[in-house]
């Protein structure tokens, strides 16, 4: 079984009891940061909101029906106190706990059902084994910005942003493109640097910053269809590759690299996908 499967048995499973991703990860033999990754790459959610919003939908449908003490619902979900279940509430729901009981049903609630186990066995692309490569210390220069892996839909217009400096970049090294992944949060989010490789950072335009990463070494997947089939590869990477492989991933950044023969205009000509791994 996956982890992402396994992931969604236990969150339900324990769904009156505290859950920290650290445990979630130990029940699916994997690595929180692995378990979140691959999560994120299935469903597009993050596990511990999705923990957080099941949770809350269940008080929910409590209140509705009627439940009258608030504090004992806020403890069950996991909040210490009345004051904070009803600010973690009103986010998730745009109305407070009192106000859902008082209207005594659920409609215009946006309330979070639970993921079919079958969320995570969705037909996966054809893998071609990787091959593995050792890359050097690089670094790299480019446009950086905070994403979520619910709402990701501002990449590609980052890229059409930063497109006008490939090749005006000094130090620049070829012409070859990355995406760079990396400070991936248990919340989901994360930072995505367009990059170029350059030979140093001095002269570098305003708005660009530079990663410098270590020696790491890499399983290196190609992904031959449209670049919005992304996650499809990367859910399969986490989700079948790595549990078969016997491979672990390593807490390192994740890198697209965008060749001469992948068309940006069209999204098409297939890319290589880097993901780093233990040595």
């Amino acid at each position: 079984m996956d982890p992402v499967r396994k992931a969604l048995w236990y969150v339900e499973s324990h769904s009156r009891e505290p859950v920290a991703l650290e445990d979630v990860a130990r029940a699916c033999h994997v690595s929180a940061f692995h378990l979140t990754r691959a999560f994120a790459a299935a469903t597009g959610l993050s596990l511990m909101r999705y923990v957080r919003a099941r949770r809350l939908s269940e008080a929910a449908r409590r209140l509705a029906d009627g439940a009258d003490d608030i504090l004992a619902l806020a403890l069950e979900a996991g909040y210490g106190s009345h004051e904070a279940f009803t600010r973690a509430f009103r986010d998730q729901f745009g109305a407070t706990p009192e106000q859902v009981r008082a209207r005594g049903h659920l409609d215009n609630i946006p309330i979070v059902e639970a993921l079919p186990m079958s969320t995570a066995t969705t037909p996966a692309p054809d893998l071609a084994p990787p091959r593995f490569e050792t890359r050097k210390p690089t670094l790299f220069a480019g446009l950086v910005e905070r994403h979520s892996c619910q709402s990701p839909v501002g990449i590609p217009d980052q890229w059409q942003r930063f497109t006008p400096y490939l090749g005006n970049i000094p130090g620049q090294v070829g012409r070859v493109a990355y995406g760079v992944c990396y400070n991936f949060d248990r919340d989901g989010n994360f930072d995505y640097l367009c990059a170029v490789e350059v030979t140093n950072d001095a002269n570098l335009p305003k708005g660009l910053t530079s990663l410098a990463m270590p020696e790491q070494r890499y399983a290196v997947f190609t992904h031959a269809g449209h670049v919005a089939g992304i996650r499809a590869t990367l859910a399969a990477i986490w989700n079948q590759w790595f549990p078969e492989s016997g491979y672990k991933a390593a807490e390192a950044p994740t890198l697209e690299r965008y060749g001469p023969e992948f068309n940006p205009q069209t999204g098409l000509g297939g890319f290589e996908i880097w993901v780093s791994i233990q040595s």
